[in-house]
């Protein structure tokens, strides 16, 4: 385990300035309610059903509700995300939170070919068709990831099928799915252009069965460059990028191949081409943060939750069009309409805290892993995505023990020990792991896993046998 961060601040101190918060916020969370991501909110009453914040899209005119519904995530029987487990999708509660979002303004639903393990445009599909089509605007993507799926008949077929699971005669924005991830702009070409898939796209969009045509971009900045530098060519009516307040001067610190939201944004509204955020809360970490962090937002707004900053953030850039939210729960839903009915902008003095609170973030050691599942599933029989964020969580819970003598450190040792095994069986923990590396080029996030995978093994060891660190 490595005893020091990027800020070349040690463990003890770390641990020393997490408990400086942990008092703070324990006492303005006793009057809110947990919901099931940890974040907290005191905000109650109803939720004005005509008050939602709308942007236009210059491209068409769409009327675009500021929260968009990602579809990723829909609910499952057992209880849990369509994203995360084996359980089908529970299609009773999905109609229920498409109802609530439409009652409440929300017209832009967000799904893939590839969300839900091939089912979500499906389960959306038949959520919608229970209202006017006038009524909203379906968003999907052309999700070739897999070279078998590269030739232009399968990539045909996916385009097909997509219109069929969504039970519509047009699309309203379709996307190049994650251009710049993988093998970059190589397979970029060979995704869309060696086999005429943009060209056939583009005439989709004259014919009217596309209304909107644009991109999702994670990875190499060379490949969305060039999109960009080839807007006149394309006509680019929307993008959709990662943007949030840690993302925005950070991403390159997180990873070396990511992009900082801050020049991902400003080349789109330089060329005045909307954008669609996801990752507003970067796979949740923005709604689960440390405990001195989640203090210091909660002081500033003692009625809102955490993640609310998040999204009043990214709503008060003017060039964003939607953002995007995978909303499993209804008080997810419920939250998140709280800050958009209507959306009350950040002040500039506002960004400047969250700036700020972002670089106090990035004091604290956690790995970026936003849970998308890309690297799944493993040769091996890992669960990277789970071992990763149990590690973030005891990061952002303080339970890493920062030494034997501490006096913390067998509440902490048990703690990350204890969750560990509940939280990943052990024959799919990091032990497992033979660096076969399949894994790392399907991270839009570029995280070396096999080295993590390593790194936390090793600690685990230690803390089993009661090393010092």
């Amino acid at each position: 385990m490595e005893n020091r961060n990027k800020s070349g601040v040690d463990r003890r101190e770390f641990l020393k300035r997490l408990g400086a918060g942990a008092a703070v916020v324990s006492a303005s969370a006793v009057a809110g309610c947990a919901s099931r991501d940890g974040a907290t909110s005191t905000a109650s009453g109803e939720i004005p059903t005509d008050r939602m914040t709308y942007r236009t899209n210059p491209s068409t005119g769409d009327r675009v509700s500021l929260l968009g519904y990602g579809c990723m995530r829909w609910p499952t029987v057992g209880g849990g995300s369509a994203r995360d487990g084996a359980d089908a999708i529970d299609q009773e509660a999905v109609n229920r939170l498409v109802d609530r979002a439409i009652a409440h303004g929300v017209n832009y639903f967000d799904t893939s070919p590839a969300y839900c393990k091939g089912l979500s445009e499906r389960a959306t599909g038949i959520a919608l068709k229970r209202h006017p089509r006038a009524s909203y605007f379906v968003a999907t993507k052309l999700s070739n990831f897999a070279p078998s799926t590269w030739s232009r008949e399968a990539s045909m077929a996916m385009y097909r099928k997509s219109f069929e699971e969504l039970q519509v005669d047009y699309i309203d924005y379709m996307l190049l799915h994650a251009i710049g991830m993988g093998g970059g702009m190589r397979e970029f070409e060979a995704r869309y252009i060696d086999n005429g898939m943009l060209d056939f796209l583009l005439r989709e969009r004259e014919a009217g069965r596309i209304r909107n045509l644009g991109f999702s971009y994670h990875g190499d900045v060379e490949v969305f460059d060039r999109m960009l530098a080839e807007h006149d060519k394309y006509r680019w009516d929307f993008v959709q990028i990662q943007l949030n307040y840690l993302d925005w001067r950070h991403a390159k610190e997180i990873n070396p191949r990511n992009t900082d939201a801050e020049y991902l944004y400003g080349e789109l509204e330089r060329r005045g081409i909307p954008a669609v955020i996801m990752e507003p809360l970067l796979g949740g970490r923005l709604s689960k943060v440390h405990d001195h962090v989640a203090a210091r937002l909660k002081q500033r707004e003692p009625e809102r939750s955490v993640a609310s900053w998040a999204f009043r953030f990214a709503g008060s850039f003017p060039g964003v069009l939607t953002v995007l939210s995978g909303m499993t729960y209804m008080e997810h839903l419920e939250d998140n309409l709280r800050s958009y009915c209507p959306l009350q902008p950040l002040t500039d003095e506002e960004k400047g805290f969250l700036y700020d609170t972002a670089d106090l973030m990035m004091r604290y050691p956690t790995i970026p892993c936003n849970d998308c599942k890309y690297c799944m599933p493993c040769p091996y029989g890992l669960d990277i995505p789970a071992i990763l964020l149990h590690y973030n969580r005891c990061v952002n819970e303080g339970n890493i023990p920062a030494s034997s003598q501490d006096p913390a450190y067998r509440r902490a040792r048990r703690a990350f020990l204890v969750g560990y095994d509940r939280s990943v069986p052990r024959l799919r923990q990091a032990d497992h792991c033979i660096g076969c590396n399949q894994c790392v080029h399907h991270c839009p996030q570029s995280i070396d896993i096999p080295a993590q995978m390593q790194r936390i093994d090793r600690f685990v060891e230690d803390l089993k046998q009661g090393k010092e660190f």
